[in-house]
């Protein structure tokens, strides 16, 4: 049998985080979650200086995403059996690998995998939450989530802004090689920032690891519902990932004729959310996570239909873009509201089913996106998108049928 998820790492009173450790974490929030994020204004300039189609450049978010899906099923379970500072060194120090393989790559495969094994070895975003979840007082668990969430909002804005002026103005190796010099730095600083666990707590757990994996499935036979939370989540990620990696080809296309920073400001649409996502949770808490869901659900459907009519503006696309910005993190949380209800032995390994469904779904739509970009333009990926948007819209119809989350055991 496998302990509780989330059970404390030390055996008694472990250090409770101050406002300076909350700060530092959140800061290598931002650094390990920024990596996945550095491709999307700058593909083009890859694709170019490697040599390669659209459609194959694809292949590298792809791939990245899939082997993230895949990490997270097999690695993410460690953290019950190891401590947090442990495996967020270790992933952190194949994060630097990956991107270092990146940064010096001759040729596509290269790159390829490097971008792929950078994919795999992402785990310490989804284990700072969890170490500093067990190393505050109750009453500060809800400002403690929102800094680190913060940290994530940062590192993707900067992530995708900063890469495409660096990109545009200097190179886009010398992106991977920033990359990989912060993320040596984060490695180098994590066992300073985090706690280890008790020694004798932890020679004294015996876990069954095969068994911890493969205990997912009977779990979510039991809570089918995070399956479709899940899909969902999936189709909306892979919208994102669809509609911003074509942008950073069709804005420096002939037809547009703009740089790869032009593609990062318009990243800048994120800040948005620092401002809105707060007052949407609140309303989605007073509607109920799947009603707020399939009206969001109509929203994006609107903002996805607009992006085919505008393409051929960047201000007019902007009116799409600032929909979907706000929407779209609204089909994550509302997603994960419909699960975290229930009981807390069995909610971290529903994440991880519903974790990995999302990056199965931006995986393929991150190939598909690129492919029906370089056969039929942004026209196609228009419609692509739309077509997405619409099977989101359905699997939220049919996600009204579940009732409110009812507490079971695993």
């Amino acid at each position: 049998m496998s302990p509780p998820a989330g059970e404390p790492d030390e055996a008694s009173g472990p250090r409770l985080l101050t406002d300076r450790d909350l700060f530092l974490l959140a800061v290598a929030a931002a650094v390990v979650t920024a990596n996945a994020y550095y491709i999307h204004p700058i593909i083009a300039l890859v694709a170019d200086d490697l040599g390669v189609s659209h459609s194959r450049i694809g292949l590298v978010p792809a791939l990245n995403q899939i082997a993230l899906a895949i990490g997270i099923f097999v690695l993410l379970p460690l953290g019950d059996r190891f401590s947090n500072r442990l495996l967020a060194t270790i992933f952190s120090a194949g994060q630097f690998i990956g991107l270092l393989m990146m940064a010096l790559a001759p040729g596509f495969w290269l790159f390829t995998a490097g971008s792929t094994f950078l994919g795999f070895a992402t785990i310490t975003p989804y284990l700072l939450p969890a170490y500093a979840s067990k190393r505050v007082a109750p009453q500060r668990l809800g400002r403690a989530t929102a800094t680190l969430t913060t940290g994530v909002i940062a590192g993707i804005l900067i992530a995708r802004v900063g890469a495409g002026w660096i990109g545009e103005h200097a190179d886009w190796r010398a992106v991977y090689g920033i990359a990989a010099a912060l993320m040596l730095a984060v490695t180098l600083a994590l066992p300073r920032l985090m706690q280890g666990r008790d020694t004798q707590k932890a020679a004294a757990e015996k876990f069954n690891y095969p068994a911890l994996v493969l205990s997912v499935f009977p779990i979510v036979r039991r809570h089918p519902e995070v399956l479709v939370s899940g899909a969902i989540q999936g189709l909306g990620f892979g919208i994102f990932l669809s509609v911003w990696l074509a942008l950073g080809l069709h804005l420096t296309s002939p037809e547009m004729g703009y740089g790869a920073d032009v593609v990062g400001y318009l990243a800048a649409i994120s800040l948005l959310n620092l401002a809105t996502t707060p007052y949407l949770g609140a309303w989605a808490d007073r509607t109920g996570p799947r009603r707020a869901r399939f009206l969001i659900s109509l929203v994006q459907f609107v903002a996805v239909c607009l992006l085919g009519l505008f393409g051929h503006s960047l201000w007019l696309l902007l009116i799409p873009l600032i929909l979907m910005n706000l929407v779209g993190p609204m089909i994550d949380i509302t997603g994960r509201m419909t699960f975290l209800g229930l009981p807390a032995n069995v909610r971290t390994r529903l994440m991880t089913a519903y974790i990995v469904l999302m990056f199965i779904g931006g995986g393929m739509a991150s190939w598909a996106a690129t492919t029906v970009f370089d056969h039929h333009g942004w026209g196609g990926t228009a419609v692509l998108s739309a077509s997405l948007s619409a099977m989101l819209v359905a699997l939220s119809a049919f996600a009204l049928r579940f009732g409110p989350p009812r507490g079971a055991g695993a």
